[in-house]
């Protein structure tokens, strides 16, 4: 397995800290109006995405400069053929929810080896919400406000993550706000759900890894950057 050779430790505590630093990053434009460009897919883009994205990306080269990195910002859609292995970053997941000044938006990064993801970080500022792989196979929740001087994840109180069992008696439900529609819908029907809420962004996988739900349905468009992190 090509991840036995990855160093997911360090991974993790690279990775905590260049999140904490862009996520002050992020937060610096989150009380201003945010000039907002619209990308070749229509899809909205801002300074802090962008800010987010050159701390990442220099992160990554200092991690692991022999793999090969897609960002969302720096790259967009690609056919490119990139091997087997890969950093996937999406340095601001919920840009229309930032836009709104909302907080559920948070800052993806995951390693992909052999089409799977292996490595995942999904960290919500504005939330002070972190979820990180430190082992194979395992991953740890913390409280991270975010900090333009970075964060020791070691420093952190961290508490490992895990998936709930269903509740028999009804299962509460996620979905997205901006991607709610008929098949998904459809999909819940056919469950037992006791509740159910909305949100953006990457913030649902941070309540399923903790816990606090247990099944977000998405039918609708999505691309990889959205998802490999969670």
């Amino acid at each position: 397995m090509r991840s036995a050779g990855f160093d997911f430790a360090r991974a993790a505590s690279l990775l905590t800290d260049a999140a904490s630093r862009a996520g002050a990053a992020i937060m610096a434009h989150f009380h201003t109006k945010a000039e907002v460009e619209l990308k070749g897919d229509l899809s909205p883009v801002t300074r802090a995405d962008r800010d987010a994205d050159a701390i990442i990306l220099e992160a990554l080269q200092r991690l692991a400069p022999e793999i090969p990195v897609v960002s969302e910002e720096a790259h967009g859609p690609t056919s490119t053929p990139l091997g087997d292995r890969f950093f996937l970053v999406d340095p601001l997941d919920g840009t229309k929810e930032f836009i709104q000044r909302r907080s559920d938006f948070t800052v993806n990064i995951a390693l992909i080896e052999d089409g799977r993801p292996r490595f995942g970080l999904v960290y919500a500022p504005a939330r002070a919400l972190l979820a990180v792989t430190i082992a194979e196979g395992e991953a740890v929740g913390a409280e991270l406000p975010p900090n333009a001087g970075g964060a020791d994840l070691h420093r952190l109180e961290r508490r490992k993550l895990s998936a709930r069992a269903g509740n028999p008696d009804g299962l509460t439900a996620l979905v997205s706000l901006s991607h709610l529609d008929a098949e998904t819908e459809g999909f819940l029907a056919k469950l037992k759900i006791a509740a159910r809420s909305g949100a953006g962004s990457s913030v649902k996988f941070l309540a399923i890894a903790q816990g606090e739900a247990d099944v977000y349905p998405r039918f609708g468009p999505t691309m990889e950057w959205d998802t490999a992190a969670g």
